[in-house]
């Protein structure tokens, strides 16, 4: 692991006044910042890319866990330990499926808007009869 300054600074305080131990606190930091890679590929509703996350050990279960669920979500048991051949198909078929092209009536469909947003949440709390959290509305300068 890193020799870095920053790194070990941060080790010796979060052990020193929090009893985190190197190993989580390492682990924490590796999958934070895979987190932070991940969301630089996608920047927008409509991008779309493909992040290989070839250590094995994100084939463990609870190293997996611990990646935030908007990761998560999209990762599953099917895709772990592919060949590189296996792994290649995989992407060529998404690249191929997200490639096509998309009608700006079926894009409008897909993607929520804010006005849209807020008869989600009403509906949904309607359904589970209680108040719609607050969406702020948009502050024009």
């Amino acid at each position: 692991y890193t020799q870095s300054h920053v790194l070990r600074t941060r080790l010796e305080f979060l052990r020193s006044k929090h009893n985190i131990q190197e190993g989580t606190f390492l682990t924490f930091d590796a999958l934070r910042q895979t987190a932070q890679c991940v969301g630089r590929v996608v920047r927008s509703k409509t991008d779309y890319g493909v992040v290989v996350l070839a250590d094995d050990r994100f084939g463990r279960k609870d190293k997996r866990s611990k990646l935030p669920g908007w990761v998560r979500q999209f990762l599953s048991d099917a895709q772990l330990d592919l060949s590189t051949s296996n792994a290649l198909g995989a992407v060529r078929g998404f690249l191929r499926r997200m490639a096509q092209p998309v009608d700006d009536r079926d894009l409008k469909q897909i993607l929520v808007d804010e006005r849209r947003l807020r008869e989600l949440l009403a509906d949904r709390a309607r359904e589970n009869a209680c108040a719609p959290p607050p969406i702020p509305a948009p502050v024009n300068p």
